[in-house]
């Protein structure tokens, strides 16, 4: 289901990783960020779908910049994991301008989920199966899935890598309150 492109060595403010990049069969991008040697069980390990607005101009609206930050300094602090960076995952799926819409529809005080669907979308377009492949590609036998999305975890149900989950634990402030309480109570993340 996926097909490896290439692999580099990608220093950051948070350490030395190699970037690995695939392509699923669908056409979905993805990237793998390492530190140290994954090969093996209990891989600390972080699937993130872009979030632009987020990760690079630190949104206050989400909390998936703050989720990235917090993984990166864990996986370098065990000096082992991976990153699995999404960038055609944009807005749960919908892509960067519409997820633009979607903001301004909540500014009109729908939720996030409401504002999908308003611009007719389901609430969550993002799917994990090939996440799978990558991590055997890696040559991860089992790990820690730093998430609070059960979807993330399902999309292990039916593969041989043993997953436990690790919550991310990200405080809320006056602003992403409402989407943190959409998240929990219309998509069940376990907050």
């Amino acid at each position: 289901m996926i097909e490896k492109i290439d692999s580099a060595l990608l220093p950051t403010k948070f350490g030395d990783f190699v970037v690995h990049a695939y392509k699923s069969g669908e056409g979905d991008e993805i990237l793998a960020l390492t530190k140290g040697d994954v090969a093996g069980d209990d891989v600390l390990v972080r699937v993130h779908s872009a979030c632009l607005t987020g990760d690079v101009f630190h949104s206050r609206r989400c909390d998936c910049g703050n989720q990235l930050e917090l993984s990166i300094d864990e996986i370098d602090r065990e000096k082992r994991g991976i990153i699995i960076y999404i960038p055609t995952d944009e807005g749960r799926g919908i892509g960067i301008l519409n997820k633009i819409k979607a903001y301004h529809l909540q500014d009109e005080g729908l939720d996030t989920v409401e504002a999908n669907e308003a611009l007719g979308f389901k609430a969550d377009l993002r799917h994990y199966e090939y996440i799978v492949d990558v991590l055997k590609d890696l040559g991860v036998k089992s790990l820690r899935l730093l998430t609070n999305n059960p979807d993330k975890l399902a999309g292990f149900n039916n593969s041989d890598i043993s997953v436990k989950r690790v919550p991310i634990i990200i405080p809320e402030d006056r602003i992403s309150e409402s989407y943190l309480k959409t998240k929990r109570d219309k998509m069940g993340h376990i907050l």
